[in-house]
């Protein structure tokens, strides 16, 4: 039983990653869902499908994206800011900003799941869930 189910989904990218896979399937939740739309819509994945099943959970696949010339990642990082045992918070003028504004922060507030500069543009803070660069 996985308890930090956005640490597995975190995890499971990487370890595609370093195997050097190209499509990994990961079992599906609404934040997973809008987690995998941020990394589309800034560049970090291929592609991804939400293939839902009646009466199951369904599941993500996403296409990894990989570097022409040299073959590396996109991603480089990709890490857990706040877990089940320390809910990270962090107030609209005080969200931290991801290699000086290179990477981004994800961050789940009252209008939803965003990245650090839309949550500063929209003026609202929440808890702190990941960081991708």
């Amino acid at each position: 039983m996985v308890t930090d189910s956005i640490a597995d989904y975190l995890t499971r990218i990487r370890n595609a990653q370093q195997a050097r896979h190209r499509i990994v399937e990961i079992p599906m939740s609404k934040m997973k869902k809008s987690i995998t739309e941020i990394l589309y819509d800034q560049g970090f994945i291929l592609k991804y499908k939400f293939a839902e099943d009646e009466g199951k959970q369904g599941i993500i696949k996403i296409a990894l994206k990989y570097d022409s010339k040299t073959k590396l990642p996109i991603i480089q990082k990709l890490g857990r800011l706040s877990t089940p045992g320390l809910r990270r918070y962090s107030k609209a003028g005080e969200i931290p900003r991801a290699i000086n504004g290179l990477g981004i922060n994800i961050i789940s507030t009252s209008k939803g799941v965003m990245t650090d500069k839309q949550a500063k543009k929209e003026h609202v803070g929440g808890e702190l869930i990941c960081y991708v660069y």
